[in-house]
């Protein structure tokens, strides 16, 4: 990644008597997110030691990390017994057993010559008394943030076996002022909410941005040209393009696994409206849908091969259900018959489950529902919630939900027990999220 550099710290390399301390691997603290309902993992986080408030920030998005993620619990700093004055010494293991904090992580920032920043830390299993991983990382101070969210993705991704998701960024629709003349741009945020900034103007309403898997580019829908378009937008650069000047009107875009295509609706005189693919480069258009019903909200699957979208054309009902074809458009089979109205129907990126919004008895739900459309769980109900979005590692949505009264959308998350809804902090309302790629 640009101006950051990480080196492994060894355990062996300490003076700690740790070298041949290697236990078996049944020994080695581990979460089992496989099997459900997941009890939080207690995790003692020290202020990483620095010369100023530098390492207590650190730590603190660290640990901040851990906690929304649902799968850890943080424990009080008060209880702490052993203060770690050297973060290359062993810990006193009793010291935080004691308090029954299995994990420990502890560390230390400090500014190098040519003014960058170094940040370390290491992992401790405190029952199996041995350092479970230790790295460091150098960054410029401005990328304080970022080096903080590596870190927890790393401990994440060492106390699950599965990669985190906190290094990375979510694009949304910030909306402000009154409801009859709300304007709405585009912004983008961390994760977590900080270092919001805008990448449009709000002259135009923007709808629908969807990432790039591949690279830091957004595809959206505007009505800057007085119906809806779609537009590619390069995020570093602010260069946007058109992606193509169809005669009605385009939405609901987004990319291929591989970031060469885009998949939208396109709407028809008559009313309804089909699936196109076009292809970036030649800007080749294929037409995936030719019903009479309305087609829309296409997602490929991880893998490119299959899309999944929501559809009329069930006959009779006049309701949208979700539906999945070849990514060519071949042999479109139904797959949801559940009461109530599916739409935006988003494919996770670890291929098992579609997450989808369903309106039935007055209520909007976030829902789940395996590849063949059996298992379908509800994870959140609410006034008006639609539009989840995958983190990269298929384990938290995100979505943005309006209560009653409360004259605007705002943005959750929850995992896919249906148990961790957290807010997420946005300066005004919010809605349309979608949240990128792990960041390099």
């Amino acid at each position: 990644m640009k101006n950051l550099l990480k080196t492994v710290l060894l355990a062996g390399s300490l003076a700690l008597g740790l070298a041949g301390a290697i236990l078996p691997a049944h020994a080695v603290l581990e979460i089992d997110v496989n099997k459900g309902v997941v009890e939080p993992l207690p995790i003692a986080i020290t202020d990483f030691l620095s010369g100023d408030s530098l390492g207590a920030d650190i730590s603190g998005v660290i640990e901040a990390d851990l906690k929304r993620s649902g799968l850890f619990a943080p424990v009080d700093k008060a209880a702490f017994i052993e203060k770690i004055s050297n973060p290359d010494v062993a810990p006193r293991f009793s010291d935080w057993t004691v308090i029954n904090a299995q994990a420990l992580v502890t560390g230390r920032v400090t500014t190098e010559a040519d003014g960058r920043v170094r940040a370390e830390f290491r992992l401790w299993d405190t029952y199996a008394g041995q350092q479970l991983v230790g790295e460091q990382y150098f960054a410029n101070k401005a990328n304080w943030r970022r080096i903080s969210h590596i870190i927890a993705d790393t401990i994440y991704q060492r106390l699950t076996g599965e990669k985190g998701y906190f290094d990375t960024r979510v694009v949304f629709v910030d909306e402000s002022g009154s409801k009859d003349k709300r304007v709405k741009r585009l912004a983008i945020m961390d994760q977590d909410g900080a270092n919001q900034r805008f990448l449009t103007d709000g002259s135009s309403i923007v709808l629908t941005p969807r990432f790039s898997p591949t690279r830091q580019e957004i595809t959206y829908m505007s009505y800057e040209r007085g119906q809806p378009q779609v537009y590619l937008l390069q995020i570093e650069t602010g260069q946007r393009e058109l992606v193509a000047n169809f005669p009605n009107m385009t939405f609901a875009p987004r990319f291929s696994p591989d970031g060469q295509k885009v998949v939208m609706s396109l709407l028809r005189d008559d009313g309804n409206s089909n699936i196109f693919a076009m292809d970036l480069r030649s800007r080749n258009t294929q037409r995936l849908t030719n019903s009479t019903a309305i087609d829309t909200s296409p997602s490929y699957s991880p893998d490119g091969s299959q899309i999944v979208f929501t559809s009329d054309r069930g006959g009779g009902t006049g309701r949208s259900q979700i539906y999945v074809m070849g990514a060519d458009g071949s042999n479109p089979k139904r797959i949801s018959f559940g009461e109530g109205v599916y739409s935006t129907p988003v494919w996770s990126p670890r291929g098992d489950l579609i997450a989808f919004t369903k309106q039935t008895a007055g209520q909007f739900q976030i829902g789940v529902m395996r590849t063949d459309g059996s298992g379908e769980r509800i994870l959140s109900s609410g006034f008006l919630q639609e539009g989840p979005t995958w983190a990269p590692n298929g384990r938290v949505l995100m979505f943005f939900r309006e209560a009653a009264g409360s004259g605007g959308p705002k943005l959750f998350s929850i995992d896919l027990t249906g148990r961790n809804e957290q807010p997420v902090p946005t300066p005004h309302f919010a809605s349309d999220p979608a949240w990128s790629p792990l960041l390099e």
